[in-house]
């Protein structure tokens, strides 16, 4: 059995990387993200293409090296590398324990933009709290974070349950940041009511009504997008 080394993987990564990289799309990539970071300029498509053979690679992995697979992306200084890790724990999460959500909560809160914390608040995050009932606690937590970024964790981390998404937290999270004024909480409020909408819309037009006066006009568009047509 081949034995995962997660360096030596980002190592190899970044020769694929490498030689796709495109300056000039490195740009514009670099300007659409705000100049929060820099790239290689290599599409989305391709990054997945070129990680695939790592993520074959890490079923032999453990947990504690599929983290140290994802903290070796975040070290690294192109955007795609973040990606990279980024997919890794998707694919894996379902290796992660509760004792990985630490690492979790630092990739959250180091190199943070909607980017990268969506795919962990959702593909994570979401699976790691469903199977283990320990992390709903750090989800409370989380909810009242004077970091932005965990507090959209907590608000998205149940965009893939559907019919199994516990209501009456998915509400208690958006009443509570339902006057935020920053615009990643307050998306992040619409996209969630919008999904849990398709299993609950009458829940969901009620949850709007009832808070009419306290949520922004962004959420409340968001979560009734569907609901409108």
């Amino acid at each position: 059995m081949t034995v995962f080394d997660p360096v030596a993987a980002v190592d190899e990564l970044a020769k694929g990387l490498e030689a796709e990289a495109d300056p000039e799309r490195a740009e514009n990539m670099a300007r659409y993200m705000k100049n929060h970071f820099v790239f290689f300029g290599v599409q989305s498509p391709v990054v997945r293409a070129l990680t695939k053979p790592v993520l074959t690679e890490a079923k032999t992995a453990t947990a504690d090296q599929v983290v140290e697979f994802a903290h070796e992306c975040w070290r690294r200084d192109q955007r795609e590398f973040q990606y990279a890790g980024a997919l890794m724990t998707r694919k894996w999460a379902g290796k992660l324990g509760p004792e990985h959500l630490p690492d979790v909560e630092t990739l959250i809160t180091t190199k943070s933009w909607w980017d990268t914390v969506d795919t962990l608040a959702a593909h994570t995050v979401g699976p790691m709290v469903r199977a283990h009932p320990e992390p709903a606690a750090t989800m409370d937590r989380w909810i009242e974070s004077e970091n932005l970024w965990l507090a959209r964790t907590a608000i998205l981390h149940q965009l893939g349950y559907k019919e199994a998404t516990d209501g009456e937290r998915l509400f208690r999270y958006c009443s509570m940041r339902a006057e935020d004024r920053e615009f990643f909480i307050r998306k992040a409020i619409g996209w969630a009511l919008r999904q849990y909408a398709r299993v609950e819309p009458d829940a969901v037009r009620r949850f709007v009504t009832d808070n009419e006066d306290r949520l922004s006009g962004l959420s409340k568009r968001e979560a009734l997008k569907h609901l409108n047509r």
